[in-house]
């Protein structure tokens, strides 16, 4: 709470203003008050507000600037890096109810969307017009638009189609003082000033609300698609066998990878006669007319590179195992785990790293990557207990520390949040982590959103 905090007497503004969208009932603020990460509550919030509009965002935000009280956002709650955690006698403003998709314009393939729209959701209805949204989390069915937007999610097709700002050409923006601004347009070509669009997708809900988003879509590939596996007695040879492939002549919309470890988890939570292979397993799908073709030659480079099983078919059956992953993870009590990204070419070494970090620190590992694009989430067995919490986080560590020695990042689309900010400083120099600062206090200068997250 700032100088000048309000407390549970002077919500009355916000109530006056909100109506019964503002709660202050402990027991149903609680739920709204964590996300899915590890990371853990600071105290009790405040209040919540339940969005409906723009407008009740931009009143709820022009009270807690008022009043100094720290603001935080929440669509989903599947955030796992803990950006979305309530703060202690702070205000949570949920998105949840904002849900509807206002526009798909068929002729210029946009769609225009609130921001708690849910992202498997917006998909399923753009299909039933020979369209579909890129973006494609494994939480698809469960996260929200505004949610892939504040992260800049990537997802499963995030090889084939890029991350989530690619798909971004407009939002609708509420700044830390209840202000609303629009940036982009629908047009492909737009250099009118600087892309705000693009310094808002990311921001982890820092420097404004996103309450609408201008997406583009693209058409529905003509042809039945094909998925594909083939699994590798050595991890380090699925690596190698990524690469040639994302060099090769086929152009795979998916290509995801699960460790022996991963495919254990995955098929014990969920039985479907998985073969747990020695090493890794890559899943992937391709489409077009030519789909069979490009899967057939994907599953010949595998085979090149030590692949000693592989298969080809019509089901989504292998996907939708890629897709079990975290739910098979957290039922198994997994919570402590990184999202790195390394250059493609340098995923054998990461992998090799991973595997001589699980033998030094003697921690079984899982890891499944978004293969393709080198976007790996390694997941640590480990009591769910403090110390055993502080040795998996170790482990974490030395993974992310590796994956910057191999040019990579610490983290490719889950964010920072509270979680990763200690790691900040191994990725970004000073300066460039003054120059986003001085762009937070531009913006927010009481420094109500989201403080202490992301940058």
């Amino acid at each position: 709470m700032g100088a000048g905090g309000a407390s549970p007497d002077d919500v009355s503004g916000l109530r006056r203003a909100l109506g019964d969208r503002a709660v202050v009932d402990p027991e149903l603020v609680a739920p709204y008050a964590l996300d899915s990460s590890r990371a853990v509550p600071e105290g009790t919030p405040l209040a919540l507000v339940l969005a409906e509009s723009t407008a009740d965002v931009a009143a709820a935000l022009r009270w807690a600037d008022a009043a100094g009280v720290r603001v935080s956002v929440r669509g989903a709650g599947t955030g796992l890096v803990g950006g979305a955690m309530a703060y202690d006698g702070g205000l949570i403003i949920s998105l949840e109810r904002m849900n509807r998709i206002l526009e798909i314009d068929r002729k210029n393939r946009v769609a225009v969307v609130q921001a708690g729209v849910i992202t498997g959701e917006l998909d399923d209805a753009c299909r039933e017009l020979g369209l579909f949204f890129p973006p494609d989390p494994a939480s698809a069915r469960l996260c929200t638009v505004g949610g892939n937007i504040a992260t800049n999610a990537g997802g499963l097709r995030c090889v084939s189609h890029g991350v989530t700002t690619d798909s971004v050409a407009g939002l609708e923006v509420v700044l830390a003082d209840g202000r609303v601004m629009r940036t982009g347009a629908r047009t492909r070509k737009n250099v009118v000033g600087y892309d705000l669009t693009s310094l808002f997708v990311g921001s982890e809900g820092t420097l404004g609300v996103v309450t609408e988003a201008t997406v583009r879509l693209k058409p529905v590939p003509e042809g039945a698609p094909r998925t594909f596996r083939a699994s590798f007695d050595r991890v380090e040879d699925a690596g190698r066998a990524v690469t040639a492939i994302v060099n090769g002549p086929a152009r795979p919309e998916v290509l995801e990878l699960m460790d022996a470890l991963s495919v254990e988890i995955i098929e014990s939570f969920h039985p479907s006669g998985l073969a747990v292979p020695a090493g890794a397993m890559l899943v992937g799908q391709t489409v077009g007319l030519d789909a069979a073709e490009q899967a057939g030659i994907i599953t010949g480079i595998c085979a090149a590179h030590g692949a000693g099983d592989t298969e080809i078919s019509d089901s989504d059956a292998l996907l939708e195992a890629r897709r079990l992953s975290n739910p098979a993870l957290n039922a198994r009590g997994l919570k402590i785990s990184c999202d790195v990204g390394v250059p493609v070419a340098a995923l054998a070494e990461m992998f090799r790293g991973v595997g001589e970090i699980s033998e030094r620190h003697g921690k079984r590992i899982s890891t499944v990557a978004h293969a393709g694009d080198g976007n790996l989430h390694s997941t640590v067995e480990a009591p769910d207990d403090p110390e055993g919490i502080r040795e998996a986080d170790a482990v974490i560590d030395d993974i992310t520390r590796l994956a910057i020695s191999l040019g990579g990042t610490i983290s490719g689309e889950h964010g920072i949040g509270s979680v990763k900010r200690h790691e900040l400083s191994w990725q970004l120099d000073g300066t460039a982590l003054g120059v986003q600062r001085a762009l937070k206090r531009a913006l927010d200068p009481r420094g109500i959103l989201t403080p202490d997250r992301a940058i």
